[in-house]
């Protein structure tokens, strides 16, 4: 199988479709946020993009020209004194109106705006999700099926028992995996994957009636060079929560996740620094994220939530990364200059941001290489 066509069986139209529509609405909402703070402290908005490359519409409205671009890969609001002006002889120098006017406090709060935004968004969606759909036990598995004929059955194990403890051990919430960190309920594939004699203390209900067993079985995972299965399909359990038992899990679940982001990010610039074009599950260029997208489509309308709530939180988490050119380098700057007790001249801020720039593009250029090195 050719490069291209190990590409195009990984994605789907339909992905393709939510993949754009999703990184649109986030990105969308994301430069809206920093409009909205330049606008509520009086600095003029010359232009707001939906989309990247040429225009195809256009149309001004309370002073922005609102443009909607053939790329549906991003977008951007150009913001008055943010760029570059024209001084005498055609010189570019610092602007002196409008953002670059604000105090450092309004300035940080223009670009602290998108990455809240992507961090909001994100909350909202989990929020939705965990009370409509219940909230993951990671310290539960709970059996989604279980196969006819299989050894599962033999053992009584059936459809909506819950596994709560592994070998006389309760389940942990967080498991160490090959120096990564993964749900509890995960390490059911890990036993699995020992031979011995086994213990699975399962809780069932019936006509209301809720009773807790134990199902002992000597376990091998293969035989004859033939891999075993056991016969199940299992998740974490779910547990319904109310609107505000949910946000308050949605907000946990955040500050959980920033460590695991903080290593995935720091795992990517060591790899970028050394070449190293292995694959890494915890970051995804533009390719997996689409296969995981076309994945979620297959799935349900609330997979592609969970995919929503990643990428926003991704978003929120990499623009901070305090890198020129992106939020967090600006506000870099800005506390650079604040402390300084005058704003980087114009010669220190292009130089400062052409680095960050360039920096930010081999990194991209090296997430896409990675993508595509594994359909080689």
């Amino acid at each position: 199988m050719s490069v291209i066509q190990g590409i195009a069986a990984a994605l789907t139209p339909l992905g393709l479709i939510w993949t754009a529509l999703l990184l649109s609405i986030a990105t969308f909402l994301h430069e809206l946020a920093h409009y909205a703070l330049a606008r509520a402290q009086g600095v003029p908005v010359k232009s707001f993009s939906v989309g990247m490359g040429p225009v195809l519409l256009r149309r001004s409205w309370h002073g922005t020209e609102w443009r909607l671009s053939l790329l549906p890969i991003g977008g951007y609001v150009e913001i008055d004194g943010m760029a570059p002006e024209e001084g005498p002889g055609g010189q570019l120098r610092s602007p002196t109106r409008g953002f670059a006017a604000l105090p450092a406090l309004g300035k940080i709060a223009v670009l602290l705006a998108g990455p809240l935004m992507n961090l909001l968004l994100a909350l909202g969606l989990m929020t939705a999700l965990f009370s409509s759909q219940g909230m993951p036990a990671p310290d539960r598995a709970r059996i989604e099926s279980v196969n006819p004929g299989s050894r599962a059955e033999a053992l009584g194990l059936r459809t909506g028992d819950v596994i709560t403890a592994i070998n006389g051990q309760d389940i942990p919430k967080i498991v160490e995996t090959n120096g990564q960190a993964r749900a509890g309920w995960e390490s059911l594939r890990t036993t699995l994957s020992r031979p011995g004699p086994h213990v699975f203390t399962v809780r069932s209900e019936q006509d209301g009636a809720v009773r807790t067993r134990e199902v002992r079985f000597d376990w091998q995972p293969t035989v004859g060079g033939q891999r075993q299965l056991l016969g199940i399909r299992y998740g974490p359990d779910v547990q319904p929560v109310s609107v505000p038992a949910a946000f308050a899990a949605s907000v946990s679940t955040t500050v959980e996740v920033v460590p695991q982001v903080l290593r995935a990010f720091g795992s990517l610039f060591a790899r970028f620094l050394t070449l190293d074009i292995s694959r890494d599950e915890n970051v995804s260029g533009p390719i997996g994220t689409a296969e995981i997208v076309s994945r979620a489509a297959e799935l349900s309308p609330w997979a592609l939530v969970q995919v929503a709530i990643m990428l926003n939180l991704s978003l929120a988490f990499f623009n901070l990364i305090p890198i020129p050119g992106l939020d967090g380098g600006r506000i870099l700057l800005v506390l650079l200059g604040a402390v300084k007790g005058r704003p980087l001249t114009f010669a220190q801020e292009q130089a400062i941001n052409i680095a960050g720039f360039a920096f930010v593009m081999m990194l991209m250029l090296f997430v896409v290489v990675r993508d595509v090195s594994r359909f080689f």
